[in-house]
């Protein structure tokens, strides 16, 4: 099987959607499946191997980081056209994701989408909620020509059957159990990031932005009483445009600790060495971060929202909060701090829940998926 996947966001960029992709290519290359992958050209790709379609880009309006894919529609046409993919895979919805579809309608290949963002809860955080209206309208009609699309939980296939979109599918999200595992706890990458206290706060992993409502996380750590500022480091892992805001706003801190993006052993390191997580955002469709942290043995404090509300069993591997309730984040965090034992019971469960969610298997199901869109669709074809 042949598989064409357009993104606009891939390696080496650092977020869910592409950390996911990248995986999954890798996948396909370990089963001996064929994959072309067109994304946009970022600063660092020269690691892009030779099956990636680097195209010119430029960067987006809400996340200057990010870059949005400019595709150069003949050259990306003689390539497919020379490739003849079996299915088309086009993960987001904007620009290479655009010509992606186009191209399977044109040439009548089958093609399947995957849902990974949920735009409508971003455009509160840049005062753009007038847009709502015309986000879904395109989303509906963008999606309708799909044979299938994906989405990564049971709350977000509810959120968009709500919404009417049709042909909904779940593909779930898995974790790496050998990389992201209890025993990576490391004395070494506490003297590297100058943490003497015992008991760190993982108080987040991932992209520093208003969407993911750091202002919580900022009043969580404001608001945590003062007589345990000497015993706990709150630790934040990520960039993004609102990171100078926060250091900012923490200077006065010093027991907060800015690591910057983490990746592999180094990242697993920072998940196991702590005590608990702390993860404020409620627009997430899944949430990546929480099943590695939980597959670290680190359990997690969550917002009751999104992708998150699957992943977390409340009470039983971490607790679910109202969203924005950074009170209630304080009493869990305190709550299980001075119950170790039941801390310790947390956190054989969301090692054991981790364990058995495999990558190997979402993907093998996934594929398999694929190649039932394929053969029916060259059956109606035929037909």
């Amino acid at each position: 099987m042949k598989i064409a996947l357009f993104s606009d966001t891939y390696y080496p960029q650092v977020n869910g959607v592409a950390n996911t992709l990248y995986r999954l290519v890798r996948y396909w290359e370990q089963k001996g499946i064929e994959c072309k992958v067109i994304a946009p050209k970022t600063g660092s790709n020269n690691v892009y191997e030779t099956h990636t379609h680097s195209l010119p880009s430029m960067r987006f309006l809400l996340y200057k980081e990010c870059r949005v894919a400019l595709p150069f529609n003949r050259f990306v046409t003689q390539e497919l056209l020379a490739y003849e993919p079996d299915l088309i895979h086009v993960a987001t919805p904007f620009s290479s994701g655009l010509f992606g579809m186009n191209h399977a309608r044109k040439y009548g290949i089958p093609m399947v989408a995957s849902y990974h963002t949920n735009f409508d809860h971003y455009l509160s955080y840049y005062n753009l909620q007038w847009a709502t209206s015309f986000l879904w309208k395109y989303m509906l009609w963008f999606h309708s020509f799909f044979d299938r699309t994906y989405v990564p939980s049971q709350d977000t296939l509810e959120h968009l059957t709500s919404k009417g979109f049709n042909r909904l599918s779940i593909w779930g999200r898995g974790v790496d159990t050998a990389l992201y595992h209890p025993n990576q706890h490391s004395a070494d990458f506490k003297r590297k990031h100058n943490i003497p206290q015992d008991c760190i706060l993982l108080s987040y992993v991932g992209r520093l932005a208003p969407e993911k409502d750091v202002e919580t996380l900022l009043n969580i750590i404001k608001g945590f009483p003062a007589e345990w500022h000497d015993k706990v480091c709150w630790m934040i892992v990520g960039e993004g445009p609102s990171e100078e805001e926060l250091k900012q706003s923490l200077r006065s801190y010093p027991n907060v600790r800015f690591t910057g993006y983490l990746r592999g052993e180094e990242l697993s390191q920072a998940y196991s060495t702590s005590d608990l997580f702390i993860f404020p955002s409620p627009t997430e469709t899944f949430g990546n971060v929480v099943l590695e942290s939980m597959a670290s043995g680190t359990p997690t404090i969550g917002a009751n929202s999104g992708g998150v509300r699957t992943i977390i069993k409340d009470g039983s591997n971490g607790y679910l909060v109202t969203p924005g309730d950074a009170k209630s984040f304080i009493d869990r965090i305190l709550f299980l701090l001075m119950h170790p034992n039941l801390l310790k019971q947390f956190s054989h469960k969301a090692r054991e829940y981790a364990l058995t969610q495999s990558w190997e298997m979402i993907f093998g199901n996934l594929t398999n998926d694929y190649m039932e869109i394929a053969a029916q669709k060259n059956i109606n074809t035929a037909s």
